[in-house]
Protein backbone atom coordinates (compact mmCIF):
# COMPACT_ATOMS: atom_id res chain seq x y z
CA UNK A 1 0.00 0.00 0.00
CA UNK A 2 1.33 3.49 -0.76
CA UNK A 3 1.59 6.29 1.53
CA UNK A 4 -0.82 9.07 1.42
CA UNK A 5 1.75 10.72 3.96
CA UNK A 6 5.41 11.10 4.90
CA UNK A 7 5.49 10.70 8.97
CA UNK A 8 6.61 14.01 9.15
CA UNK A 9 3.34 14.85 8.19
CA UNK A 10 1.45 13.16 10.81
CA UNK A 11 1.74 15.40 13.61
CA UNK A 12 1.17 13.56 17.24
CA UNK A 13 0.04 15.01 20.41
CA UNK A 14 -0.03 12.88 23.55
CA UNK A 15 -1.67 15.05 26.49
CA UNK A 16 -0.81 13.21 29.67
CA UNK A 17 -0.46 14.22 33.40
CA UNK A 18 -2.11 13.56 36.85
CA UNK A 19 -5.47 12.55 37.46
CA UNK A 20 -7.77 15.46 37.80
CA UNK A 21 -5.39 18.18 36.08
CA UNK A 22 -7.46 18.69 33.25
CA UNK A 23 -7.16 16.32 30.65
CA UNK A 24 -10.84 15.71 29.22
CA UNK A 25 -10.94 19.58 28.97
CA UNK A 26 -8.04 19.61 26.80
CA UNK A 27 -9.27 17.03 24.55
CA UNK A 28 -12.56 18.13 24.10
CA UNK A 29 -11.22 21.63 22.98
CA UNK A 30 -8.76 20.36 20.79
CA UNK A 31 -10.88 18.32 19.06
CA UNK A 32 -13.16 21.61 18.34
CA UNK A 33 -10.81 22.88 16.80
CA UNK A 34 -10.20 20.20 14.25
CA UNK A 35 -7.54 17.37 15.77
CA UNK A 36 -8.45 13.70 15.53
CA UNK A 37 -8.59 12.70 19.41
CA UNK A 38 -8.87 9.68 21.19
CA UNK A 39 -8.53 9.24 24.65
CA UNK A 40 -7.35 6.08 26.78
CA UNK A 41 -5.28 4.79 23.59
CA UNK A 42 -3.83 1.55 25.04
CA UNK A 43 -0.13 1.66 24.33
CA UNK A 44 0.76 -1.09 22.75
CA UNK A 45 -1.74 0.14 19.61
CA UNK A 46 -0.03 3.27 19.23
CA UNK A 47 2.80 2.26 15.90
CA UNK A 48 -0.42 0.16 14.34
CA UNK A 49 -2.34 3.89 14.84
CA UNK A 50 0.40 5.80 13.26
CA UNK A 51 0.70 3.60 10.48
CA UNK A 52 -2.70 4.00 9.65
CA UNK A 53 -2.72 7.36 9.99
CA UNK A 54 0.26 7.87 7.44
CA UNK A 55 -2.03 5.21 4.85
CA UNK A 56 -4.92 6.96 5.03
CA UNK A 57 -6.69 9.99 2.85
CA UNK A 58 -8.81 10.73 5.05
CA UNK A 59 -7.91 10.55 8.44
CA UNK A 60 -6.41 13.96 9.51
CA UNK A 61 -2.88 14.61 10.32
CA UNK A 62 -3.20 16.17 13.74
CA UNK A 63 -3.38 13.75 16.32
CA UNK A 64 -4.52 14.06 20.30
CA UNK A 65 -3.99 11.19 22.09
CA UNK A 66 -4.57 10.82 26.07
CA UNK A 67 -2.60 8.43 27.25
CA UNK A 68 -2.19 7.87 31.09
CA UNK A 69 -2.17 5.48 34.09
CA UNK A 70 -5.55 4.19 33.46
CA UNK A 71 -4.17 1.94 30.61
CA UNK A 72 -1.87 -0.39 32.99
CA UNK A 73 0.85 -0.69 30.82
CA UNK A 74 1.34 2.99 29.38
CA UNK A 75 3.87 3.87 32.69
CA UNK A 76 5.89 0.81 32.35
CA UNK A 77 6.06 0.79 28.76
CA UNK A 78 5.75 4.26 27.35
CA UNK A 79 9.67 4.87 26.73
CA UNK A 80 10.12 1.33 24.45
CA UNK A 81 6.77 2.78 22.07
CA UNK A 82 7.98 6.23 21.66
CA UNK A 83 11.32 5.50 20.96
CA UNK A 84 9.71 2.67 18.34
CA UNK A 85 7.81 5.62 16.74
CA UNK A 86 10.69 7.73 16.72
CA UNK A 87 12.56 5.44 14.66
CA UNK A 88 9.72 5.95 12.18
CA UNK A 89 9.85 9.18 11.49
CA UNK A 90 7.50 10.96 14.47
CA UNK A 91 8.41 13.14 17.05
CA UNK A 92 5.62 13.03 19.40
CA UNK A 93 5.28 16.78 21.57
CA UNK A 94 4.06 15.41 24.57
CA UNK A 95 2.12 17.86 27.14
CA UNK A 96 1.94 16.96 30.68
CA UNK A 97 -0.66 18.89 32.88
CA UNK A 98 -0.04 19.44 36.73
CA UNK A 99 -2.15 20.61 39.47
CA UNK A 100 -1.20 21.48 43.24
CA UNK A 101 -1.91 18.51 46.13
CA UNK A 102 -4.68 20.12 47.16
CA UNK A 103 -5.77 21.67 44.31
CA UNK A 104 -6.48 18.09 42.76
CA UNK A 105 -7.64 16.71 46.57
CA UNK A 106 -10.52 19.51 45.94
CA UNK A 107 -11.57 18.60 42.49
CA UNK A 108 -11.61 14.25 43.62
CA UNK A 109 -13.63 15.94 46.53
CA UNK A 110 -16.43 17.92 44.61
CA UNK A 111 -16.52 15.17 41.62
CA UNK A 112 -16.94 12.74 44.57
CA UNK A 113 -14.66 10.43 42.13
CA UNK A 114 -12.33 7.64 43.96
CA UNK A 115 -8.51 7.78 42.89
CA UNK A 116 -7.34 5.20 40.91
CA UNK A 117 -4.21 4.18 42.89
CA UNK A 118 -5.85 4.52 46.12
CA UNK A 119 -9.83 5.00 46.08
CA UNK A 120 -9.73 5.18 50.18
CA UNK A 121 -7.09 8.09 50.27
CA UNK A 122 -6.85 10.38 47.55
CA UNK A 123 -3.71 11.97 48.92
CA UNK A 124 -2.00 8.65 49.20
CA UNK A 125 -3.02 8.03 45.75
CA UNK A 126 -1.93 11.53 44.18
CA UNK A 127 1.55 11.17 45.81
CA UNK A 128 1.69 7.57 44.66
CA UNK A 129 1.17 9.14 41.13
CA UNK A 130 3.41 11.59 41.29
CA UNK A 131 5.98 8.94 42.08
CA UNK A 132 4.96 6.83 39.22
CA UNK A 133 5.21 9.63 36.54
CA UNK A 134 8.50 11.63 37.14
CA UNK A 135 9.93 10.13 34.55
CA UNK A 136 7.05 10.49 32.00
CA UNK A 137 6.89 14.37 33.70
CA UNK A 138 10.95 14.76 32.97
CA UNK A 139 10.79 13.73 29.08
CA UNK A 140 7.52 16.14 28.36
CA UNK A 141 8.13 19.01 26.20
CA UNK A 142 5.66 21.41 28.08
CA UNK A 143 4.33 21.28 31.80
CA UNK A 144 0.90 23.11 32.15
CA UNK A 145 0.19 23.82 35.32
CA UNK A 146 -3.59 23.96 35.60
CA UNK A 147 -4.15 25.03 39.25
CA UNK A 148 -5.11 28.39 38.69
CA UNK A 149 -7.49 27.71 35.43
CA UNK A 150 -11.06 26.83 35.32
CA UNK A 151 -12.70 25.06 32.59
CA UNK A 152 -13.33 27.73 30.40
CA UNK A 153 -9.80 29.09 30.95
CA UNK A 154 -8.56 26.38 30.28
CA UNK A 155 -10.28 25.76 27.04
CA UNK A 156 -9.52 28.99 25.51
CA UNK A 157 -5.59 29.10 26.63
CA UNK A 158 -5.44 25.71 24.33
CA UNK A 159 -7.44 26.30 21.75
CA UNK A 160 -5.37 29.74 21.02
CA UNK A 161 -1.94 27.89 21.79
CA UNK A 162 -2.37 24.88 19.31
CA UNK A 163 -5.25 26.34 16.77
CA UNK A 164 -4.42 25.21 13.62
CA UNK A 165 -2.74 27.42 11.42
CA UNK A 166 -0.74 29.03 14.19
CA UNK A 167 2.30 30.30 13.24
CA UNK A 168 4.80 27.28 12.91
CA UNK A 169 7.49 28.86 14.82
CA UNK A 170 5.59 31.20 17.18
CA UNK A 171 6.36 31.72 21.11
CA UNK A 172 2.92 31.57 23.29
CA UNK A 173 3.79 33.83 26.09
CA UNK A 174 2.33 33.04 29.55
CA UNK A 175 2.43 35.77 31.93
CA UNK A 176 1.57 35.19 35.31
CA UNK A 177 1.63 37.91 38.58
CA UNK A 178 1.28 36.18 41.75
CA UNK A 179 1.94 36.58 45.34
CA UNK A 180 5.20 35.54 46.98
CA UNK A 181 3.41 34.89 50.15
CA UNK A 182 1.49 32.16 48.38
CA UNK A 183 4.43 30.38 46.46
CA UNK A 184 6.47 30.70 43.24
CA UNK A 185 4.44 29.47 40.23
CA UNK A 186 6.51 25.99 39.49
CA UNK A 187 5.73 26.70 35.14
CA UNK A 188 7.62 29.63 35.44
CA UNK A 189 10.61 29.93 33.25
CA UNK A 190 11.59 33.57 33.57
CA UNK A 191 10.92 34.64 37.60
CA UNK A 192 10.69 38.69 38.37
CA UNK A 193 10.98 40.04 41.83
CA UNK A 194 8.96 43.79 41.74
CA UNK A 195 8.89 43.92 46.04
CA UNK A 196 11.27 46.93 45.42
CA UNK A 197 8.88 49.12 43.48
CA UNK A 198 6.82 51.46 45.64
CA UNK A 199 3.52 49.76 46.81
CA UNK A 200 0.10 51.00 46.69
CA UNK A 201 -1.06 48.88 49.42
CA UNK A 202 0.23 51.39 51.90
CA UNK A 203 -2.13 54.03 50.31
CA UNK A 204 -5.77 53.72 51.64
CA UNK A 205 -7.46 54.82 48.71
CA UNK A 206 -5.39 51.85 46.59
CA UNK A 207 -5.40 49.11 49.00
CA UNK A 208 -9.03 48.14 48.14
CA UNK A 209 -8.07 48.14 44.44
CA UNK A 210 -5.73 46.02 41.97
CA UNK A 211 -3.24 46.37 39.71
CA UNK A 212 -5.69 46.13 37.16
CA UNK A 213 -7.18 49.73 38.03
CA UNK A 214 -6.01 52.90 36.48
CA UNK A 215 -5.41 54.75 39.31
CA UNK A 216 -2.84 51.44 40.94
CA UNK A 217 -1.37 50.93 37.63
CA UNK A 218 -0.48 54.69 37.22
CA UNK A 219 0.51 54.91 40.71
CA UNK A 220 3.30 51.58 40.13
CA UNK A 221 4.13 52.57 36.59
CA UNK A 222 4.66 56.73 37.04
CA UNK A 223 7.38 56.01 39.78
CA UNK A 224 10.68 56.61 38.81
CA UNK A 225 12.13 53.35 39.86
CA UNK A 226 9.43 51.37 37.87
CA UNK A 227 10.36 53.33 34.81
CA UNK A 228 13.70 52.53 35.50
CA UNK A 229 13.08 49.32 36.16
CA UNK A 230 10.60 49.30 33.12
CA UNK A 231 13.33 50.20 30.58
CA UNK A 232 16.17 47.33 31.14
CA UNK A 233 13.50 44.38 31.55
CA UNK A 234 11.99 45.40 27.89
CA UNK A 235 15.40 45.53 26.47
CA UNK A 236 16.72 42.39 28.07
CA UNK A 237 13.03 40.69 26.80
CA UNK A 238 13.64 42.24 23.70
CA UNK A 239 16.97 40.39 23.58
CA UNK A 240 15.74 37.06 24.97
CA UNK A 241 12.69 36.19 23.11
CA UNK A 242 14.01 36.34 19.32
CA UNK A 243 16.64 33.44 20.95
CA UNK A 244 14.44 31.53 22.66
CA UNK A 245 12.22 31.75 18.98
CA UNK A 246 15.33 30.82 17.26
CA UNK A 247 15.94 27.84 19.98
CA UNK A 248 12.66 26.55 18.59
CA UNK A 249 11.02 27.27 22.26
CA UNK A 250 7.84 27.50 21.91
CA UNK A 251 6.79 28.32 25.18
CA UNK A 252 7.59 31.00 27.89
CA UNK A 253 6.53 31.85 31.32
CA UNK A 254 7.09 35.11 32.68
CA UNK A 255 6.37 35.11 36.62
CA UNK A 256 6.02 38.67 37.90
CA UNK A 257 5.59 39.13 41.73
CA UNK A 258 5.14 41.28 44.73
CA UNK A 259 4.45 40.05 48.32
CA UNK A 260 0.41 39.24 47.66
CA UNK A 261 -0.22 39.16 44.33
CA UNK A 262 -2.76 41.86 43.57
CA UNK A 263 -0.79 45.35 43.10
CA UNK A 264 2.34 45.53 41.91
CA UNK A 265 3.17 42.30 39.83
CA UNK A 266 -0.15 42.64 38.01
CA UNK A 267 0.56 46.44 37.06
CA UNK A 268 3.95 45.02 35.71
CA UNK A 269 2.14 41.88 33.69
CA UNK A 270 -0.75 44.85 32.56
CA UNK A 271 2.02 46.80 31.03
CA UNK A 272 3.77 43.87 29.65
CA UNK A 273 0.45 42.80 28.18
CA UNK A 274 0.11 45.75 26.34
CA UNK A 275 3.65 45.70 25.38
CA UNK A 276 3.83 41.98 23.72
CA UNK A 277 0.60 42.99 22.09
CA UNK A 278 1.21 45.92 20.13
CA UNK A 279 4.34 43.77 18.69
CA UNK A 280 2.00 41.01 17.66
CA UNK A 281 3.03 38.10 19.98
CA UNK A 282 1.01 35.78 21.43
CA UNK A 283 -0.11 36.32 24.82
CA UNK A 284 -2.14 34.51 27.55
CA UNK A 285 -2.61 36.23 31.19
CA UNK A 286 -3.50 35.13 34.42
CA UNK A 287 -3.29 37.40 37.64
CA UNK A 288 -2.91 34.03 39.63
CA UNK A 289 -3.55 35.62 43.80
CA UNK A 290 -5.39 38.91 42.38
CA UNK A 291 -8.82 37.12 44.08
CA UNK A 292 -6.78 36.12 47.34
CA UNK A 293 -7.87 38.16 50.69
CA UNK A 294 -4.86 40.68 52.07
Amino acid sequence: MSHSRSGGNVKLLIITGMAGSGKSTVLKALEDIGYYCIDNLPIALLPDLIALAENSTSMPGRIVLGMDMREENFLKNFSQYFRRIRKDGINPEILFLDAGDQVLLRRFNQTRRHHPLDPKNVLEGIRLEREQTRELRGIADRLMDTSDLNVHQLRQYVQKFYAPGARSRSLAIQLISFGFKYGIPPEANLVLDVRFLPNPYFEPELRPRSGCDREVRDYVLDKEETVHFLEKLEALLAYLIPRFREEGKSYLVIAVGCTGGRHRSVAIVEHLHQLFTKAEEDIIVIHRDLAMEE
